[in-house]
């Protein structure tokens, strides 16, 4: 079981209930699936990718959840095409985290921010049904 796939399940024994509380639950789990495919590339790189992004684009680590495609953006800046790997990478992460498979047709261009987006709208309203059909 993965690190992100245990907080999951640790969200949904305690029972989160509002949707803020969800949010700020999806982004801690995003921010893990960015860390864990960015380690993918060593630990080395890893830290050398977030100074550059926040020296360079002045995005904070902490501030990835809030500015995705900003750092879509500035992964893009730095690794060009090759940003696409770890775009992929993150979401299969994130996704496995949350328990849902990543799917896409990969015939047409992956719109990593339309991911990101649609992966919290689906975390934040699983959490809604999910506190509503604790509390009946």
């Amino acid at each position: 079981m993965s690190n992100i796939e245990f907080k999951v399940r640790l969200l949904n024994r305690t029972g989160w209930r509002s949707s803020e509380l969800a949010k700020t639950a999806f982004e801690k789990l995003f921010l893990e699936a960015v860390d864990e495919a960015l380690a993918s590339l060593g630990d080395s790189a890893r830290q050398a990718i977030y100074f550059h992004l926040e020296n360079k684009f002045e995005i904070a680590r902490d501030e990835i959840p809030q500015r995705v495609e900003d750092f879509a953006g500035g992964l893009g800046e730095i690794f060009g095409v090759g940003s696409k790997f770890l775009e992929i990478l993150i979401m299969k992460k994130l996704y496995e985290g949350i328990g849902q498979p990543l799917q896409w047709d990969k015939s047409k261009e992956l719109i990593f921010t339309e991911y990101v987006a649609a992966a919290r709208h689906s975390f934040v309203k699983e959490r809604k049904r999910s506190q509503t059909s604790l509390q009946k």
